[in-house]
C-alpha cells in the first residue's frame, strides 16, 4: 500500500514537473531603437522624395520604436510600436483623423510542430529587401523597390519547415498596409525559403489580389537574397515586378547591395538600383537609376551613416529640379543618420 502511493505520489510530481516545463515562461523581450539625422540635397531643395530622410538642410528625427516579444510555451507574440515621422506619416497610411497609425508589427504565433508555425495580426511585409526600421537596412535612405512595395500585411499565414534548407509560407492578407480591411480578405501570399550553400539564403516571394479601387488583380513576384561571401564582404539583392491584370501600370526593378566590413565596427556599402515605372495603355516607361554609398560606423548600440546619393531619372517622372527651379535629370544629396540600437 505504501508502495503504491510513493508510485502515484513520483508520477503525479512527474506529471507536474513536465506540464510547468510546457507551460513555463520566457521573460518579456523589450527592444527598439531610435534615429536621427541631417540632410543636405546639393540643389538646396529636396529633391529625392523617396522614404526616408526627406527633410533639406535640418537636423530631423525619424522614430522611436519599441519592439515587445513574449512567448508562453509554443505561444508567443510580438507588438511593435513606433513614435515619429519615420514610423508613422511617412510610412503608415493616415487615419481618418490625419493622424498616421502607429503599430508597425501586433501578431500572435503558435508552434504546432517543430516545423509548422502559424501566425496571425498585422505584420511586417515579407516583401521585398528593405523594411522601416534603420536598424535592419544598411543604407538609411531607402530604395524605389521599398517606396513602391506593401511596408504591412494583416492576415493569417502557416509556415512549414520541410529542412534548415527549405520552408513555405503560405498566406491569406488584406490590402496592402491596412489593419482592418471593410472589403474583406482580398489577397493571398506566398515565400519559398532555400538555402542551398552556406551563407546563401533566399527568398522567391509572391503577393497576389484586389486593391481598394482597382479595377484589376495586382500582383507581385519579388526575389531578395543574402550571400556572406568571406567574413569581411557579403551581397545582396533584390528583384521585384509588380503587373496589374487590366495593364494599368505597375513597375519592375532590381537593386544590389555589395557590402565590405574593414573592422567589426567600419563598414562600407554600395546600392545600385534601376527602378521602372511601367506605361499606362500606351504610354512609355521610366525608368531611374540610383546609387547610394554609404557607411556604418558602430560603437557600442550606435551606428552613425554617412551616405552619398546620386539619382538619374532621364524621363523626369521624379520633377528633379536645380537650384534655379530648372527641371533636371540628376538630383543629389548628402545625409549622416544617427542610429541607436537597444
Amino acid at each position: 500500500m505504501k508502495f503504491r502511493s510513493l508510485l502515484t505520489l513520483i508520477t503525479l510530481t512527474i506529471a507536474s514537473a513536465a506540464s510547468a516545463q510546457e507551460t513555463v515562461e520566457a521573460p518579456l523581450q523589450i527592444s527598439g531603437s531610435v534615429d536621427t539625422y541631417f540632410k543636405y540635397d546639393f540643389a538646396k531643395t529636396p529633391n529625392i522624395k523617396t522614404y526616408f530622410a526627406s527633410e533639406q538642410n535640418s537636423v530631423s528625427i525619424g522614430m522611436i520604436d519599441l519592439t515587445l516579444k513574449k512567448s508562453t510555451g509554443k505561444a508567443s507574440f510580438v507588438g511593435e510600436l513606433s513614435f515619429g515621422p519615420r514610423g508613422q506619416a511617412q510610412s503608415i497610411v493616415p487615419s481618418e483623423d490625419g493622424e498616421s497609425f502607429h503599430i508597425q508589427n501586433l501578431y500572435v504565433n503558435y508552434a504546432f510542430t517543430d516545423k509548422f508555425t502559424m501566425t496571425a495580426g498585422y505584420m511586417g511585409t515579407f516583401i521585398g529587401y528593405e523594411v522601416i526600421s534603420p536598424v535592419a537596412n544598411f543604407n538609411y535612405s531607402t530604395s524605389y523597390l521599398f517606396g513602391a512595395g506593401p511596408f504591412q500585411n494583416a492576415g493569417i499565414k502557416g509556415a512549414y519547415a520541410f529542412s534548415d534548407k527549405v520552408s513555405l509560407m503560405v498566406g491569406l492578407f488584406n490590402d496592402w498596409n491596412v489593419y482592418q480591411d471593410f472589403n474583406g480578405v482580398s489577397h493571398v501570399g506566398a515565400q519559398l525559403m532555400v538555402a542551398p550553400v552556406k551563407g546563401l539564403t533566399a527568398y522567391l516571394n509572391a503577393l497576389s489580389g484586389f486593391s481598394d479601387g482597382a479595377d484589376g488583380v495586382g500582383t507581385i513576384v519579388d526575389l531578395t537574397a543574402a550571400y556572406q561571401v568571406t567574413d569581411k564582404f557579403k551581397l545582396g539583392i533584390n528583384a521585384a515586378d509588380y503587373s496589374v491584370s487590366n495593364d494599368n501600370g505597375g513597375y519592375s526593378g532590381a537593386a544590389l547591395y555589395p557590402q565590405y566590413a574593414f573592422t567589426p565596427a567600419v563598414s562600407l556599402g554600395l546600392r545600385g538600383e534601376y527602378f521602372n515605372i511601367k506605361g499606362v495603355g500606351a504610354a512609355t516607361d521610366a525608368s531611374i537609376l540610383s546609387g547610394t554609398l554609404s557607411a556604418n560606423i558602430k560603437a557600442g548600440g550606435l551606428t552613425f551613416i554617412p551616405e552619398v546619393r546620386l539619382d538619374n531619372d532621364k524621363d523626369y517622372t521624379q520633377a528633379f529640379v536645380k537650384s534655379s527651379g530648372a527641371a533636371t535629370k540628376t538630383a543629389s544629396q548628402f545625409s549622416l543618420a544617427a542610429v541607436y540600437a537597444f
